[in-house]
C-alpha cells in the first residue's frame, strides 16, 4: 500500500509504531519494552500510551480510542503502524484514520486481539457476577502493572457493547498473531474473524495469550510486513 499522497508531498518523519497495551496491563509491560527496543534499533519512532490514565476504574474503549487519536494528532507528518495487544488489538480496529491528522495509519498489527471481549466477559463471570457488577458498579480485577487488585466500573462493559468487531473490515493491511494455546482469547474465534477479510493476514503460533515465546518470530514477521506496506 503506497503512502498517502499528502505524506509524499511533505517532509515525512520515520515510521512510528504506536503500541496499545492490553487489559490490566500498561505501557511498561515486557512486550512494550521489547517492541520499543527493536523499533528504536531500526530507527523507527515508538510510542506506547498508558491507557490506564487517568485511572483504571473509569477505563472504557471509547476513552482508549480518544487517547490514541490524540497521539495521532501530535507531531510531524508520518506513517503509523498501530500495534494492539489483546484489548489494545480490539481498540486498534476502531481508531479512525483522520485524514487531516499528521499521523496516518497505514497498517495494523494485532496480537491476540480481543474480538470476543463482550461475550467472553459474560461467559467468564456468569450472569450472577455480571449482575452484581452492574448493581454495585464495582468489579475487582488483578492488575498486572502493579501486581495488585484494582476496581473497574460497570461503564467499561456498558461502553464495550457498542463496539462490535464483526462489523469491521480493516481498510489497511492487517497482520494478526494468535496463539493456539491462548487461555484468554478464543483462538477459534480469532480465526473466524480473520477469515474472509481481504486485508487481514493471520499467523497462528504455538503459544499462549502473552505470546512471550514468540516475540522474536513476531518481530521478524513485522519487519517483513512493514516494507511491503510502504511500497
Amino acid at each position: 500500500m503506497p503512502l498517502p499522497a499528502r505524506l509524499h508531498e511533505q517532509a515525512v518523519s520515520p515510521r512510528e509504531l504506536v503500541y496499545l497495551h492490553g487489559f490490566a496491563s500498561s505501557a511498561r509491560s515486557s512486550k512494550a519494552a521489547y517492541l520499543a527496543g527493536r523499533a528504536r534499533a531500526e530507527g523507527l519512532l515508538f510510542h506506547a500510551p498508558d491507557l490506564n490514565d487517568p485511572d483504571f476504574a473509569t477505563l472504557t474503549i471509547s476513552r482508549m480510542i480518544d487517547q490514541t487519536r490524540r497521539r495521532l494528532g501530535e507531531g510531524p507528518p508520518r506513517a503509523v503502524t498501530l500495534i494492539g495487544s489483546s484489548l489494545g488489538g480490539l481498540v486498534a480496529l476502531f481508531v479512525p484514520n483522520e485524514p487531516a491528522g499528521p499521523g496516518v495509519i497505514d497498517s495494523l498489527v494485532l496480537m491476540a486481539p480481543a474480538v470476543d471481549l463482550v461475550p467472553g466477559l459474560a461467559a467468564h463471570f456468569g450472569a450472577e457476577r455480571m449482575g452484581e457488577w452492574e448493581r454495585t458498579n464495582r468489579l475487582d480485577v488483578f492488575h498486572y502493572a502493579d501486581q495488585s487488585m484494582r476496581t473497574l466500573e460497570w461503564g467499561f462493559y456498558a461502553d464495550a457493547r457498542q463496539y462490535n468487531p464483526w462489523t469491521v473490515e480493516p481498510d489497511v493491511p492487517t497482520l494478526v498473531f494468535q496463539g493456539r494455546e491462548d487461555e484468554t482469547v478464543d483462538a477459534a474465534v480469532v480465526e473466524r474473524w480473520a477469515s474472509g477479510r481481504a486485508n487481514v493476514s493471520l499467523r497462528m503460533l504455538e503459544d499462549g495469550h502473552q505470546l512471550g515465546a514468540s516475540l522474536d518470530r513476531m518481530w521478524a514477521e513485522i519487519r517483513r510486513f512493514l516494507p511491503a506496506v510502504a511500497r
